[in-house]
């Protein structure tokens, strides 16, 4: 996909991970819409945004992503200003193990509807021109925690959701391609839920396991995140890819079978 004017719409773009999604699209001459329940510091990055790219690349609209009619503004306000939908970038997120049906509502079920509405705007095969979704998940779709077990949960959700969905377009010719970004520990306001008892509830005894998976995996900044997320919506060839990004790996895919398993 050629990005100079693409329109994309990324969800927790206000700061951290989505921010620098936004960012990597803009150098790319394309536009994007911010979509944040933060409204200050939504304001604040559009016009930060505003002055260093020019005047009309980008938008914000306030969400809070959990609200379906709110969702369903976002995406026909983004046509309207834009005329046209190109990307998906899935970011928000939260981790809450005492809010835990928050935290499945804003990680997985959010993300759920918002990729559906994007098929409802982008899918070659009822009218519309083919696009990008890249869902946000992390290391941890792989592994098990013991400070954050729904958190957790959520991200291996994001992942067999993400994977089979890539599966659908393909038989159905939806013209989307859809790939999950799997980082490990990122430099972003949510690593600072780390020290909050508050967010790990019942699990705050085993904080210690999470500071030794950040010793283990190191601290990632948001720009080499990015730099795999323009990877994931560039390359065409990417449908159903799971991309990891570590410090001691950099960019790299985890394999599977080549095909999903079929009777014989």
């Amino acid at each position: 996909m050629i990005l100079k004017n693409c329109v994309g719409l990324i969800t927790g773009a206000s700061q951290g991970l989505g921010k620098a999604f936004a960012e990597a699209l803009l150098k790319k001459e394309a536009k994007v819409v911010i979509c944040d329940i933060n409204h200050t510091q939504g304001a604040a990055t559009k016009e930060e945004f505003d002055q260093r790219y020019g005047p009309g690349k980008t938008a914000f609209i306030a969400c809070d992503i959990t609200s379906v009619s709110q969702l369903k503004d976002v995406f026909s306000k983004t046509v309207q200003t834009f005329g046209r939908l190109d990307v998906l970038c899935n970011n928000a997120g939260v981790s809450n193990e005492n809010s835990w049906e928050k935290t499945i509502s804003v990680n997985l079920v959010a993300l759920i509807q918002a990729s559906y509405l994007a098929l409802d705007h982008m899918r070659c095969d009822r009218g519309g021109k083919g696009g990008s979704i890249v869902n946000v998940a992390s290391m941890s779709s792989f592994l098990p925690a013991a400070h954050a077990p729904v958190y957790t949960a959520s991200k291996h959700g994001i992942l067999g959701f993400t994977r089979s969905l890539a599966e659908a377009s393909r038989l159905g010719n939806y013209g989307i391609r859809i790939n999950t970004l799997c980082p490990s520990f990122v430099n972003t306001p949510l690593l600072d839920t780390v020290n909050n008892e508050e967010n790990f509830g019942n699990f705050y005894q085993f904080k210690d396991s999470v500071k030794n998976l950040i010793d283990v995996f190191g601290v990632l900044e948001p720009s080499v995140i990015a730099e795999g997320f323009v990877q994931l919506v560039e390359d065409d060839s990417l449908n159903g890819a799971v991309m990891k990004i570590t410090t001691t790996n950099g960019i790299h895919f985890e394999s599977y079978s080549p095909k999903p398993i079929s009777k014989q």
